[in-house]
């Protein structure tokens, strides 16, 4: 990641968006991890292997707990393919590896949607309506 970007264009992005490159970065790690293993060079595919593994850590220790059941959800499955990491770092398992990477990638997939959303104007009439809506709601009984 460091090669992509200097230090000053991360220090620009959103919370989310640096999110976003975390998703594509475990990714990578996990694609690099599976090309090892197929030519037998187990000690890359352990670096890319613990390198994933440590995203996934970084990822759980930035959720909003706040945001109630989804955050302690995702932090469960944060967590469970942590630990598919580790076992598939240890037997050098591909089909682990490629499960873990389905979870990741619908995950980043609808990550990357809602940016998307995030980033589209909302028309006025509905951004009033929303504002309306969270004033009501935000209203303590």
């Amino acid at each position: 990641m460091s090669n992509l970007f200097t230090e000053e264009a991360l220090h620009k992005k959103s919370p989310q968006e640096l999110t976003a490159l975390l998703y594509e970065a475990c990714l990578t790690n996990l694609d690099q991890a599976i090309d090892e293993i197929k030519d037998k060079n187990f000690v890359a595919a352990n670096n890319h292997l613990q390198k994933a593994n440590e995203i996934l850590h970084r990822l759980g220790a930035g959720i909003n707990y706040e945001a109630g059941i989804i955050a302690d959800q995702l932090d469960a499955l944060y967590n469970y393919m942590a630990d598919k990491l580790i076992e598939a770092n240890y037997n050098k398992d591909i089909k682990l590896i490629e499960e873990v990477r389905e979870n990741l990638q619908e995950i980043a997939r609808t990550w990357n949607e809602a940016l998307q959303k995030k980033n589209t104007p909302i028309p006025k009439l509905n951004r009033q309506k929303t504002m309306a809506y969270e004033k009501n709601v935000l209203v303590d009984n």
